[in-house]
């Protein structure tokens, strides 16, 4: 991706070194289970980090960038500007006003409005505080673990967060986390798994309007994107997790269903084209 020289948003927050302790929210027993699953993959000992979590506490250490990770740390900040540059555009053209996300760097842990949350659960939006929370260090794992390297894999991964806080704003979040608790299990993952799936179509529309107004994808990089989307689909990590799938578990879809999505929006670019709730070939 060609990002050096590029403006940085100033909508970073460096957290990195201080952590606070505090209770997680992982909304009951599966949130355990997926960052068991998670440090499993990454091939850690999930007794300790279970300790963490029902003590609810993180110890404060000395925490010392290296010249990779603060370069690391910039390339975030250039593709959370473009993220920027395009949605802006876009929410402008449709008669809107953007609310631009802060993006969060932590190491270990992080305390949010959604909860208390380690590393180990992976990037994630918290649609409390409108912010994107980012592990550099656990995101490089995760690219080695998942054999998704690449700079534009983590565009896809970034790109596919701020999605959500898209989704925060066309109250789209709000209407699918309405029906939690008012219908079963299986029924309410597969509307998180639409809603998962619209995030990836919406990293795709990002990815086709950064080109168009910036040049900014070299070669490989698509490919960088794809095999980032594939890598993280409910079948193939549980395959490597657990050995079978479960399909009724799911809650991101399955590895063609993620790169189907991202595909079709950065073909389009088209933001009308990704109800993936009305769809009937998610």
């Amino acid at each position: 991706m060609r990002w050096q020289g590029r403006r940085q948003s100033t909508n970073v927050e460096d957290r990195r070194g201080g952590v606070s302790g505090g209770k997680i929210a992982l909304g009951g027993g599966l949130g355990t289970i997926i960052i068991v699953i998670i440090v499993l993959l990454l091939g850690g000992n999930p007794s300790g980090l279970l300790d963490n979590l029902q003590t609810g506490t993180a110890t404060e250490g000395d925490y010392q960038p290296t010249a990779h990770e603060e370069e690391l740390a910039q390339f975030v900040a250039v593709v959370l500007a473009e993220t920027e540059n395009v949605w802006d555009s876009i929410f402008r053209a449709g008669g809107m006003v953007y609310r631009q996300p802060k993006l969060v760097l932590f190491s270990s842990a992080v305390q949010s409005a959604c909860g208390f949350s380690s590393a180990a659960t992976g990037p994630f939006y918290c649609p409390a505080d409108e912010k994107v929370y980012i592990d550099l260090n656990f995101l490089e794992e995760m690219q080695a673990r998942l054999n998704a390297p690449g700079d534009f894999a983590i565009a896809y991964i970034i790109s596919h967060e701020v999605g959500h806080h898209v989704q925060k704003q066309l109250g789209i979040l709000e209407q699918v986390q309405a029906y939690q608790g008012q219908v079963g299990q299986t029924e309410y993952n597969q509307l998180t798994v639409r809603l998962e799936l619209q995030a990836d179509f919406l990293a795709g529309v990002w990815a086709h309007h950064a080109q168009r107004m910036a040049n900014i994808i070299e070669e490989g990089d698509l490919d960088e994107a794809f095999n980032a989307a594939s890598s993280v689909g409910d079948d193939r990590i549980q395959k490597q997790t657990q050995g079978y799938i479960v399909p009724d578990s799911f809650t991101h879809g399955t590895s063609a269903q993620r790169v189907n999505w991202f595909t079709r929006g950065w073909r389009t670019g088209d933001i009308n084209q990704g109800d993936t709730f009305n769809s009937q070939n998610i």
